[in-house]
């Protein structure tokens, strides 16, 4: 009987058991290098190709294409082959690790070309130098879904739990508005110190050092946290306690007959629309519509990361409170807000006082809807976790593929002669839409059969919880009796 007692309270124990603050930190810093390329990349590429290098609109627009479209390939194909343990996978490593550290080394190796003149042809014709910026750009977008994919995929791997892994998500994103935060100080110290003699100055060709340094201080910070995220993360360590709680799989074919799959991408796709769509085109806005100086290009980006770092604190919190469909809705009040707030702003008092309250809208709102987004993915995923790499590489397919559409749309569109209002019009209409978009599928989700796994789960812990109590007070019956 004693005995008996014991196990039960183990198990018990198992289900309930927390992950350790060590581990869910270094979890977290373990996407840093991809954040920080990414606020380099949807802020300042088409800054700096059409600014600093004198690509035309169409011409930066291109390269930011090619690089969604080889990312948008390279996510499905990462999560395929991350939920298999084949030759590439170095077993005792981990499955999810071994692509991360490839993903890594990929970076590492390709993104600084990315934001360097052309070495060797920096006077060659703008296609030929297209060719040359692609080929790098393909490698850094491969090594970029392959990291993002395997770290995403590590959450439904270490907790069974869904307040857990939107705490996972949670410190995952608010190491990512860090990284943001990090570039932007990053810039702006820079540009404050070398404009120092001419506070108003705007980005020009003279520039290109700055980007490099800015790069190579970020890939050294994001060398750096990687390598402390592989020597804490041990894949499978802080999942193995779950036991028979991890039974209930799919596979790839089955997600792709459930109509949930594709309403959770109709959520998340224009969800990141939204966020990466306001990061790459505020820049632009305050360059060309509001005529603000190089400085503002780091003070506006970062007061809307600092804004989603705030939010990002209360996230997992609102979420369990309001449930995921209250949550997104308010992120999209917000978001909405900024844009309409954007569209009627003008004047000196706009640019001087009122771009900051907008610039805290929007990513309020972008830090809610994107942390709730990403937390009804893992919900889909549900016990799944072997087929959980491959949902996040379809998520990730239709965010990538559909951004680089958007972004060589408004690229093309936009008019060869001088016309400052458009993007206002670009952040006002296509971020506001997308987000109005988001909120119209949410509401059509229906319940996720795993949360009757929760169920049963809270009904094991109330069912061990109760044997427990009642076999221990029969142990002690006995042992009086006897």
């Amino acid at each position: 009987m004693e005995d008996s007692t014991n196990v039960l309270v183990n198990d018990y124990t198992e289900i309930v058991r927390r992950l350790p603050l060590k581990l869910r930190l270094a979890y977290g810093i373990g996407h840093i290098l991809n954040d920080i390329c990414a606020s380099m990349w949807f802020t300042y590429l088409l800054v700096f190709f059409h600014f600093v290098l004198g690509f035309s609109h169409f011409m930066s627009g291109m390269i930011l294409l090619i690089g969604q479209v080889a990312d948008a390939l390279a996510t499905p194909f990462v999560g395929l082959h991350s939920d298999k343990n084949d030759d590439f996978c170095l077993c005792r490593y981990g499955k999810r690790k071994t692509w991360h550290l490839f993903g890594t080394i990929c970076i590492l190796l390709s993104f600084p070309f990315i934001f360097s003149p052309c070495i060797g042809c920096e006077g060659a014709h703008q296609w030929a130098q297209l060719i040359y910026y692609a080929a790098f750009v393909v490698i850094f977008q491969f090594g970029w879904a392959a990291v993002q994919i395997s770290h995403l995929s590590l959450i439904p791997d270490l907790t069974p739990t869904e307040h857990e892994r939107t705490e996972l998500t949670a410190i995952r994103y608010s190491f990512t508005v860090f990284s943001n935060v990090l570039v932007y100080c990053i810039m702006w110290g820079v540009l404050h110190i070398t404009n120092e003699n001419i506070p108003e100055s705007q980005i020009g060709p003279s520039d290109a050092y700055k980007f490099q340094h800015i790069v190579f201080l970020g890939i050294a910070i994001g060398f750096l946290t990687s390598v402390i995220f592989h020597i804490y993360v041990k894949e499978g360590a802080a999942s193995d306690s779950a036991g028979p709680l991890r039974r209930n799989t799919r596979t790839a074919s089955t997600l792709l007959k459930d109509s949930r799959l594709y309403q959770v991408a109709c959520v998340y796709m224009p969800t990141r629309l939204f966020v990466n769509l306001s990061q790459i085109y505020i820049p632009l806005y305050l360059t060309e519509t509001l005529n603000l100086a190089a400085t503002s290009l780091a003070i506006t980006p970062l007061t809307i990361f600092l804004s989603s770092f705030v939010t990002s604190l209360i996230i997992e919190r609102l979420n369990r409170k309001l449930g995921r469909q209250i949550s997104y809705s308010f992120g999209v009040l917000l978001g909405v807000c900024a844009c309409v707030w954007i569209w009627f702003g003008k004047g000196d008092a706009y640019v001087t006082y009122e771009i900051y309250p907008v610039s805290i809208l929007l990513g309020a709102g972008g830090s809610i809807m994107l942390v709730t987004s990403l937390g009804i993915t893992a919900d889909l995923i549900g016990q799944s976790t072997e087929s959980g790499a491959f949902v996040y590489g379809v998520m990730s397919f239709t965010d990538k593929l559909c951004n680089g559409l958007a972004v060589i749309v408004i690229q093309y569109l936009r008019c060869s002669d001088d016309c400052p209002n458009y993007y206002r019009d670009v952040l006002s209409f296509a971020c506001g839409g997308a987000a109005v978009v988001g909120l119209s599928v949410i509401f059509f989700i229906k319940p996720f059969t795993y949360e009757n796994d929760y169920r049963t789960l809270d009904s094991r812990e109330s069912s061990v919880h109760e044997n427990t109590s009642v076999m221990a007070r029969s142990v002690v019956r006995e042992d009086s009796a006897e």
